[in-house]
């Protein structure tokens, strides 16, 4: 009976404590696993910071099925451009997700014409439209009516070899209007044209990797080997975005590169900043059998984030503006918020939407509120408002307490406001070695800057007692020495005072 009644506590007991418990952070059921690396290389579980909200199809949409859709653009009006390759159509639809018009072609002279295969869109802040239209090997330009304003065709060029073909698959354009496309089979960069549609010349250049047994290889190779091995050319780039400043961010596929991720300046040089933890290049721990991470769009987002789209493993890595890795999510799948073939990814209203070709569906992922709260953060602290940052990264780090990013952001803050000994802290939190340098430095020399009167001062009386002591000691020993002379002297007077000769 004793033993039931102790049995019968323990229950309840169990029962309050589990009521009491708090919600796990991570409560949004989400199909992916949600990550971030930590300083030792590890994958560390994190909050969601986007789940999926919805799924669109073609035939949701009232237009029939999308067939390998290539591409996908949010206008800053808020309309959104869907290019459906395989039905050589673009689908424009207003912000409540209404069909607000199809285009299939174009008014060329008053000869219709229409779509081969289109791959990339970009649309400016006129609302203008830069349709690749890769079969047909042109760049449509169309005003937002639909009504042709250009096109541009086939370039020439003494730098382009005579049997060039044209076949844009990627275009963008930046604020003085020149264009930029990335071309299939061209590994010299990426094409520039200024705002009449004159080919200028290449942007950028992909760097090439050497593989050095290869080489060596080579070097002990009959010609007819060597016409039959690979050659060391640069890989092409996979898409393009531009950001507010003009600046290109660019992605290329190259499985072996440090730097699949490019922001290249009207120079063609690339400034990116990779300050975090490790290179932007998604994944630095996989399976072998999947392999590394293969970007195929980049999203320019608000406050100098980007999110690269990860098609090998159907995975969104967001970073800020100095390279760290904020969050990522996603995955390869059937179940909702997976994908099976991502093609792009856009940005629209908070929301993230990423198009999947294989799929033929857009997936809409809505913020949760660990993902808002750490825009919110990276928000204030690029914009130079550090102390309205710091509340914000507390927060964070009560949903999250190992998010590494929230601890350097509160030295940061803590560091413009010279806490340094405050900084040092945090940054050592956030394993922020430099941050942490910085700290140091500037704190050591506060608290010289502070104690250096009182030591200066005690140094300066130890001196004056040391001279002291040894002035007295020089006039004591001269005083005995004065003294043990005189004795033998006094002594030779007594002595005759005695014998009387006085």
């Amino acid at each position: 009976m004793i033993a039931k009644k102790w049995l019968l506590a323990g229950t309840m007991a169990s029962l309050l404590l589990s009521c009491a418990a708090p919600a796990p952070v991570n409560a949004e059921a989400v199909p992916y696993e949600s990550y971030n690396y930590n300083y030792w290389e590890e994958a560390v579980p994190a909050p969601a910071a986007y789940i999926p909200d919805r799924t669109l199809t073609g035939k949701d949409l009232g237009v029939g099925d999308f067939l390998d859709p290539a591409d996908m653009v949010v206008a800053d009006s808020g309309l959104i451009y869907i290019v459906d390759s395989g039905n050589a159509r673009i689908i424009c639809l207003d912000s409540g997700w209404k069909v607000d018009k199809v285009i299939t072609g174009f008014d060329n002279g008053g000869k219709a014409e229409t779509f081969k295969n289109p791959s990339g869109l970009y649309v400016n802040d006129e609302g203008n439209l830069f349709v690749a239209d890769t079969d047909n090997g042109r760049i449509v330009v169309l005003s937002p009516d639909g009504e042709l304003l250009r096109l541009i065709e086939q370039p020439e060029s003494d730098i382009l070899p005579a049997d060039f073909k044209f076949i844009p698959v990627k275009v963008t354009v930046d604020q003085a209007e020149r264009v930029y496309v990335i071309a299939k089979g061209i590994f010299e960069g990426i094409m520039q044209f200024d705002e009449n549609g004159v080919f200028i010349g290449y942007v950028g250049t992909n760097k090439v990797k050497r593989d050095y047994t290869e080489y060596i290889w080579r070097m002990f190779s009959t010609k007819a080997q060597k016409a039959q091995m690979a050659l060391f050319v640069p890989t092409e780039f996979s898409n393009i975005d531009v950001d507010e400043k003009g600046f290109l961010y660019a992605t290329n596929i190259d499985p072996g590169s440090k730097e699949p991720v490019k922001r290249l300046n009207p120079s063609g040089e690339d400034v990116l900043k990779r300050f975090g933890y490790f290179d932007v290049l998604g994944d630095i721990r996989y399976r072998i059998s999947v392999g590394p991470s293969k970007f195929t769009d980049i999203k320019v987002l608000p406050d100098g984030m980007y999110s690269a789209l990860d098609a090998n493993q159907g995975k969104v890595f967001t970073y800020n503006d100095e390279g760290d890795l904020l969050y990522v999510y996603g995955g390869k799948g059937n179940q909702t918020g997976t994908f099976k073939t991502p093609a792009a990814i856009e940005y629209a209203s908070g929301n993230q939407l990423v198009l999947d070709r294989g799929k033929g569906n857009i997936v809409v992922f809505k913020p949760t509120r660990f993902g808002s709260i750490v825009n919110e953060a990276v928000g204030y602290h690029y914009n130079g408002e550090d102390v309205q940052a710091v509340p914000v990264w507390r927060e964070v780090l009560k949903l999250n307490a190992n998010y590494d990013i929230a601890y350097i952001g509160i030295g940061k803050s803590l560091l413009m406001e010279k806490n340094n000994k405050e900084a040092m802290k945090y940054f050592k939190l956030g394993m922020d070695r430099d941050g942490y340098s910085v700290a140091f430095k500037r704190y050591r020399r506060e608290v010289m800057q502070e104690h250096f009167g009182t030591f200066l001062t005690s140094v300066m009386l130890l001196v004056a007692v040391w001279v002291a002591y040894r002035i007295f000691g020089f006039w004591r020993r001269k005083r005995q020495s004065r003294a043990s002379s005189q004795a033998p002297h006094n002594l030779k007077e007594g002595n005759a005072h005695e014998a009387g000769f006085h």
